[in-house]
């Protein structure tokens, strides 16, 4: 092939073409060429060569314009001026004779292979610098969909060639050192798939926030996949662990979370436009886009794709609403996490705040302060300050010039995918998208804090919050015998953490994932007939109506936080403590108070283990189960770990472990490991018995601090009688430490007391210890101190 051909099918070109071809053209017929056979499918077509495109630019003299444009663009005024002029001229131009015939011949062609004289295509720039590893052009030139006609192929050309000079296309060649004559355009013509009437979106390889390496994440909406890369829509969002993926047995899908998908674009011949937005309808907005199957085969189709690319890659994928057929219409190098080093992470921890503004989808993970500044487009960016809040509807490239100005965004739409969270991640800035009131809540000059720190919910605070900012090296960590392990709670912030070279979660606590994200009873959704106030049937109503049934919502919603919290992990070992909340605690929730009695002191009450069994809630505990064993054996995680809290006698555990097995978790059955916390004196004093029915121990310093001592936990007033390096406690700890491997049985220790002084656990390895679970930011100190401390 010669860089002269002007016209060249996609299924002739390779990733080795982008000099003629463009980065996004040479991607397609490289996936054509290589990928088609193993399943995946690509629309066909053609691309318009760069060699076409200096063949405009010299049959119209403009290649001296060009040249003498220079590189004065900067986001001025005087700039954007040039860019006009580029574009006037670019406008002017004609596409000669002999290049719009072959234009047309070669739609003709695809017309008749299709059977359809009038085939709707999707006419695509492909910049020769764009999608390279390094820097991704994307969305700076234009495409235009559900083109048909002859004359609309090459009318959408010459549209294309001009959008070169479009001022986002200047400002960001000139942000990554190219000058206007280093880049030419190719134009793909790609047969449009109909997911005007299916649907479309994009998937990463990775997660785009964190990095994390073992993950496909798929955004999805109605329509055509436009909306959801211009950020118009806010997406469903679909998880997938890619090391379960390749299983066929198993759906490794670890979470799904329903978009609003407000708007949808659909084909149109009205009033001369090719696309038009719609409404969606009610039915469309409480549907899933996609099923566990389409999940499953886009997921696959990633894996592919990334693995013959190898590295990251960044997918826009569509679906045939006639045939139900996946595709997928574009790949690209994911380029910001990608350049990441992994050898520090900065966190951010928010220790003042004041009062909630809006929440929204947290792109990135950093807080930042400053001065709201609404804008209702692009062109009033020039009274946006340095270092304000960009509060808008949504972004698109125009809004490139703002956005690296500001110090945080926020918008009212868009998810994951949309152009406000691209390039807030690729410019570092955090961003809270599809708040949907954020323009209206948020004040002119108004200070606030905008916090990506907090997992995947970004919030905006009123005024100044405070924070802490730790810079974390994970460089040259000395390796340890004794385990090291984290305690985590939130499935929104375990991603955050995925880089840490801990063994795994020393402790899960699954009572968050109940109160945060479930927020009801697991009594009232396993009986909802038993509830008898009609607003606390309306709200259980609302909450779970997504759903088959109330208890399929406490099953389906656990097991996604479980997953997430085991997912980053795995296959190291996710000590997952069954629920322990107390009698107070679990009134509080969303139907609780029908089925909880008052208790003088819950903290010595009606808790963990002795609830399992219980006629008030052995149906509650049975949902728990059927959530872990979704997890293990469906979803794959088998790297879950049973604990059971607040254990008092052996033979409470007998009744406890007879009804795990009677819910299908059955200790040893499929790997299956259950441990027990040791926090009450008498899991030391009959260690023995203990073990003979678990696998293991973990220690809970705090709860056996308050029992050996007889100190109230929570007394401020007893507060300085409370310190779990009381001579009686680290007595019982070395005592269960012995008598527990005497029995061939591991001891760990989640209490906070490593967490808080990292010298203690220099106390627990002299004793013997065989892991430590400590929060993730002091993971570091203490890996450090037991390093040291297994060295002297």
């Amino acid at each position: 092939m010669t860089d002269d051909t002007w016209i060249v099918p996609l299924n002739e070109l390779s990733i080795d073409d982008v000099g003629i071809a463009g980065g996004k053209n040479a991607s397609l017929g490289e996936m054509i060429r290589h990928l088609t056979s193993a399943g995946i499918r690509v629309p066909g077509g053609f691309a318009v060569t760069s060699a076409a495109y200096w063949e405009f630019v010299d049959g119209n003299g403009l290649r001296e314009i060009i040249a003498e444009a220079g590189n004065d663009i900067s986001g001025t005024p005087e700039s954007r001026s040039v860019g006009a002029a580029l574009r006037k001229a670019f406008d002017a131009g004609v596409v000669g004779d002999d290049l719009g015939e072959r234009l047309r011949a070669a739609y003709q062609q695809m017309c008749d292979a299709a059977g359809d004289p009038m085939l709707a295509v999707a006419v695509r720039s492909s910049a020769t610098a764009e999608d390279l590893p390094e820097a991704s052009f994307a969305g700076q030139q234009e495409s235009y969909l559900n083109v048909t006609g002859a004359d609309a192929v090459v009318d959408a050309y010459h549209r294309c060639l001009t959008s070169l000079f479009g001022d986002r296309a200047i400002a960001y060649r000139e942000e990554n050192g190219f000058t206007h004559l280093d880049v030419a355009l190719s134009v793909g013509v790609q047969q449009m798939v109909r997911s005007d009437i299916g649907g479309a979106g994009v998937m990463f390889t990775l997660d785009p926030e964190s990095g994390f390496p073992d993950l496909v994440v798929i955004d999805a909406a109605w329509g055509l996949g436009e909306a959801v890369v211009k950020g118009e829509v806010d997406c469903d969002r679909y998880c997938v662990s890619k090391p379960l993926v390749a299983d066929v047995e198993l759906t490794p899908i670890l979470s799904r979370s329903l978009g609003r998908k407000q708007v949808k674009v659909v084909n149109t011949v009205a009033d001369g436009q090719s696309t038009a937005n719609v409404d969606t309808s009610a039915d469309e907005r409480d549907a899933f886009v996609l099923d566990s199957g389409e999940i499953l085969q886009l997921a696959r189709w990633a894996v592919a794709i990334e693995a013959h690319y190898d590295r990251p890659m960044d997918i826009e994928w569509a679906k045939d609403g006639r045939s139900g057929d996946l595709f997928v219409v574009q790949a690209r190098p994911e380029t910001v996490q990608a350049r990441r080093s992994g050898a520090t992470m900065t966190h951010f921890t928010i220790t003042k705040k004041g009062p909630t503004l809006v929440e929204g989808l947290a792109v990135g993970s950093i807080v930042a302060t400053g001065p709201v500044c609404r804008l209702r487009s692009a062109d009033e960016g020039d009274r946006f300050p340095v270092g304000a809040v960009l509060v808008a509807d949504t972004t698109d490239p125009d809004w490139v010039p703002v956005i690296r100005k500001a110090v945080a965004v926020v918008t009212d739409r868009g998810g994951g995918t949309s152009h406000a969270a691209i390039v807030s991640r690729e410019l570092g800035v955090p961003a809270v998208v599809g708040t949907e009131n954020g323009t209206t809540v948020l004040t002119e000059g108004q200070i606030v804090s905008v916090s990506c720190a907090e997992g995947g919910v970004g919030r905006v605070y009123d005024g100044v919050a405070e924070f802490v900012k730790d810079e974390i090296s994970l460089g040259e960590l000395p390796a340890t015998r004794t385990k090291v392990m984290v305690n985590l709670a939130n499935p929104e912030a375990a991603l955050q953490w995925w880089r840490l070279p801990a063994d795994g979660i020393g402790l899960a606590r699954m009572e968050f994932i109940v109160s945060e994200h479930i927020k009801a009873h697991p009594m009232a959704l396993a009986h909802p007939e038993m509830i008898t106030d009609d607003a606390t049937r309306t709200a259980l109503a609302e909450l779970t109506r997504h759903h088959d049934s109330p208890s399929e919502y406490f099953v389906d919603s656990l097991a996604s936080g479980i997953a997430t919290l085991a997912a980053p992990w795995f296959p190291r070992p996710v000590i997952l403590r069954m629920s322990d909340f107390k009698t107070d605690e679990y009134a509080r929730l969303l139907g609780g108070e029908q089925f909880e009695p008052t208790e003088a002191n819950p903290m010595l009450g009606w808790r963990g283990a002795s609830r399992y069994y219980h006629p008030g809630y052995r149906d509650g505990f049975a949902l728990e189960c059927q959530a872990v064993r979704r997890v293990r054996e469906q979803i794959g995680l088998t790297n879950v770990v049973i604990m059971v809290p607040f254990c008092r006698t052996p033979a409470e555990a007998d009744k406890v472990l007879a009804v795990m097995a009677e819910e299908g978790l059955v200790r040893g059955e499929r790997g299956l490991k259950i441990y027990v916390m040791a926090e009450i004196p008498s899991n030391i004093i009959r260690a023995d018995e203990f073990a003979e029915r678990f696998d293991g121990f973990s220690i809970g310093s705090n709860d056996l601090t308050q029992l050996t001592l007889g100190v109230d936990r929570d007394s401020a007033i007893l507060a300085s009688s409370f310190g779990a390096d009381d001579p009686a406690v680290l007595t019982l700890v070395r005592q269960l430490i012995e008598r527990a491997h005497a029995a061939g049985r591991p001891v760990g220790f989640c209490g906070q007391a490593p967490s808080n002084d990292a010298a203690y656990a220099r106390l627990l390895v002299e004793a013997g210890i065989d892991s430590v679970s400590v929060t993730p930011d002091s993971f570091v100190a203490v890996k450090r101190q037991i390093a040291a401390a297994e060295s002297a």
